[in-house]
């Protein structure tokens, strides 16, 4: 593949034999973002088990303390009861049968996170092709299947985030803007591998995080060393 004079440039400035302490990384990652937008802040974990054994599963979700900079769009399943607190929570859209006919009907898909109530899953089961490969299923270990439909909201929209483990034993997830600085980026970071290395499966042996990289939408992957998490 090749890449651009911007990705070059930067490039030079990263020493590719080097785990950098994480607030160093995420220092060079805002650094040497160049495009003309502000940049998300990705982590790439490499964990040491196999996620084609369901013991050895690694998923689950996490508020970061400084958000995602990203504006959430929140879709509600929920019975009437429930209605005014989840829309009072900064949901975008509320609604049961109306909102499933919208997405078999329409291929509706105007939101980022789906929120429901327990008693509502038989209801968004209907579109479980439509949401699940897409990530939009709620889940229970996700915390967006909820009794409590108000607080996910709120959880979501301060910037919750979910993460689990693909195919290649990898966990990708968002921490940030490049506009946010190292300082908030490192709070985000930490609290999402402290909640990785909380989230160790009991079957898991030898080295759990065999690596860890972070980098700018456009940027390079700068590898940083997580000796102080113990695992």
């Amino acid at each position: 593949m090749k890449h651009g004079k911007k990705y070059r440039e930067a490039l030079k400035s990263i020493d590719k034999t080097k785990a950098y302490e994480a607030v160093e990384a995420l220092d060079l990652a805002c650094k040497t973002a160049a495009a003309k937008f502000d940049e998300t802040v990705e982590v790439h974990v490499r964990l040491g088990v196999d996620s084609r054994h369901a013991d050895q599963q690694v998923r689950g979700a996490v508020v970061l303390p400084n958000g995602t900079g990203k504006n959430v769009r929140v879709c509600v399943f929920c019975k009437e009861d429930k209605v005014q607190g989840a829309k009072e929570a900064g949901a975008d859209y509320v609604g049961a049968e109306d909102l499933i006919e919208r997405i078999q009907k329409e291929n509706w898909m105007d939101f980022d996170v789906v929120i429901a109530s327990p008693d509502m899953m038989s209801t968004v089961s209907k579109v479980a092709k439509i949401l699940g490969p897409r990530g939009l299923m709620p889940s229970p270990k996700a915390g967006t299947v909820s009794p409590d439909v108000a607080k996910a909201v709120a959880e979501a929209k301060a910037g919750k985030i979910e993460y689990r483990l693909d195919k290649t034993n990898i966990i990708h997830c968002p921490i940030g803007k490049v506009s946010f600085g190292p300082a908030k980026l490192e709070e985000n970071f930490d609290t999402l591998l402290q909640a990785i290395v909380k989230a160790k499966p009991a079957a898991a042996k030898g080295t759990y995080i065999k690596s860890c990289t972070v980098a700018s939408t456009m940027g390079v992957g700068i590898s940083v060393a997580t000796v102080k998490y113990g695992v």
